[in-house]
């Protein structure tokens, strides 16, 4: 099938019958069929057009079809990358695969190997589920020119993925997405894509990756009890080790989410931002008389914190994360090292790194959202980065050996901090407020709309470009459209306020980030009054996205 799949209506039988005929996969070749046989109307969207390059890769169900991540997909997909890579002088180079433990990641890895060994790469294949750090960190080690991971990170189970790096580690921007996009439509029929069947093992990638992490701490103490969990992801051992090998021996691992098990039967949806996805961490956390508290997310690429404030345990916020370990790094900063330090957020994160960012009298950048634009911070090549973070759970900690989100580097580098702190009679929510009292107090918040219904995000976009509003919670506000740069509008007002609405790069959600700061003479009046604040920012948000 050598054009991009994209049918509706009657056409979609057609269109299913060719791809069946196409299929590598005996088993996905009669799932289709039976949709076929029953005339099925889900067969349109089942052939709606193969997934495209979002934020960070391909992300669908694993399910039959050219709208679905299945061997087939893998296959014409893998054929447009090693086009592409060829075409643009990288035939013949490195090309390492790793895989996570979903469903479907095993074959999906295999196919990759043997499309890449077939068309002459040298294919360097990890030995086992690994977290997608290990193989963004080989990528660079290797000097590959490019490194494919098989993972859907934190989405639900019943999807899957294809991240794929450039050489140094970096993920795609424009256009370099849609020339790839382009060459994978022209690939030829799956069954007709040569395939090998070896290829080299990459044994050592974890164990190198392991000996780079261990030298990340800064300090020397090491008296703090960690609780963690890897929400039965492939980072439980991984992320053991590391923090063994940086001297922290006393952790707990939530047992019931050690394993990897790729229908997290445990939490309803696989992502510490979730509601309830850490509660049983943080029981442990209690339980044990822990100082810190570690949530990795499936691939171990996120990593959330959680420390005791008041006496009560709760998980801290990615922009909470984000300024604790930019601090910490800031403050022990080799200078002779990294004499032009650069740090770096997103649009919809926090602002107080701006703040921190100038009391070190360093670089700071705001990128689009994602690493794919954090790591390329500043001159487009990232130079002199130190630190970037997003709020949704992502830090990169040391960009010059993973140039991408890192949950286990960013815990071993949390507990090194929160350990310091300890040691000197001090803690993470201590420290927190320290830095609001000194930056202001950046109360944050997130409203998404889940869509069942995707034609809904862009008419709500549309519908907010012609009609922006003019307050917000009593507050007379400014809108800035990012088109063409991105899909999203920036709306701000004084105080602080600022609401960031754009379409999710990787779930059906429209999701809209909300900021107040408050300038603090009292901290706890401070907090009531910008919680207050975002109370009335988020039903005025709310009402506006939805229509009200």
């Amino acid at each position: 099938m050598g054009e991009s799949v994209e049918v509706c209506g009657t056409g979609a039988r057609a269109a299913a019958e060719r791809w069946i005929a196409e299929d590598v996969d005996p088993g996905a070749r009669a799932e289709l069929q039976r949709l076929v046989d029953a005339d099925s109307p889900e067969l349109a969207d089942r052939m709606s057009g193969m997934p495209r390059f979002g934020t960070a890769g391909l992300r669908a169900a694993v399910r039959a079809g050219a709208n679905g991540m299945n061997r087939a997909v893998v296959v014409r997909t893998t054929a447009g990358v090693a086009k592409w890579l060829d075409e643009h002088g990288h035939g013949g180079g490195v090309v390492v695969v790793g895989r996570d433990a979903r469903h479907g990641s095993a074959d999906f890895a295999a196919d990759t190997a043997g499309v890449l060994a077939a068309a002459g790469f040298d294919v360097r294949v990890l030995p086992e589920p690994l977290p997608t750090p290990v193989l963004a960190h080989a990528v660079r080690a290797l000097d590959a020119v490019a490194g494919i991971q098989i993972t859907a990170s934190h989405n639900p189970p019943q999807d899957n993925g294809y991240k794929l790096y450039l050489r140094g580690g970096t993920h795609l921007v424009n256009p370099t997405d849609s020339e790839i996009e382009a060459a994978v439509a022209a690939a030829p029929a799956a069954n007709s894509v040569p395939r090998a069947e070896s290829w080299s093992v990459h044994s050592s990638a974890l164990e190198d990756y392991l000996a780079r992490v261990a030298t990340l701490p800064r300090g020397s103490a090491r008296g703090l009890r960690i609780a963690a969990t890897a929400l039965h992801g492939v980072g439980a051992r991984p992320l053991r080790e590391a923090l063994h090998r940086a001297g922290f021996d006393d952790v707990h691992l939530v047992a019931s989410q050690a394993d990897p098990d790729p229908d997290f039967p445990t939490v309803g949806f696989p992502n510490p931002e979730e509601p309830g996805t850490t509660d049983a961490l943080l029981a442990l956390a209690a339980e044990v008389g822990a100082d810190l508290a570690i949530a990795l997310d499936p691939d171990a690429d996120r990593c959330a914190l959680g420390a005791p404030v008041d006496g009560v345990w709760r998980m801290f916020r990615g922009d909470e994360t984000g300024v604790l370990l930019a601090w910490h790094i800031l403050s022990t900063l080799d200078r002779e090292a990294a004499p032009d330090p650069l740090v770096a957020t997103t649009i919809v994160s926090a602002t107080m790194l701006r703040s921190i960012a100038a009391e070190f009298g360093v670089r700071y950048d705001e990128t689009l959202t994602g690493f794919k634009w954090l790591v390329r911070a500043g001159d487009g090549a990232g130079t002199g980065l130190v630190y970037a973070y997003e709020e949704a759970l992502g830090h990169c900690v040391d960009p010059d050996f993973v140039r991408d989100k890192d949950g286990i580097s960013t815990a071993v580098l949390a507990a090194d901090l929160a350990a310091a702190l300890k040691a000197a009679g001090r803690s993470l929510p201590q420290l927190l407020d320290e830095l609001s009292t000194e930056h202001g107090l950046h109360e944050t918040g997130q409203i998404s709309v889940r869509v069942s219904d995707l034609s809904v995000i862009p008419r709500t976009m549309r519908r907010l470009r012609a009609q922006p509003p003019a307050q917000l919670a009593g507050t007379t506000v400014d809108v800035r459209d990012l088109l063409p740069e991105t899909d999203a509008l920036v709306v701000t007002g004084a105080g602080g306020l600022r609401v960031v609405i754009r379409p999710s790069g990787t779930e059906p959600k429209l999701k809209c980030y909300l900021q107040v700061v408050e300038q603090v003479d009292d901290l706890p009046t401070a907090k009531r009054r910008a919680a207050d604040r975002l109370a009335a920012l988020e039903r005025a948000v709310s009402e506006l996205v939805r229509g009200g």
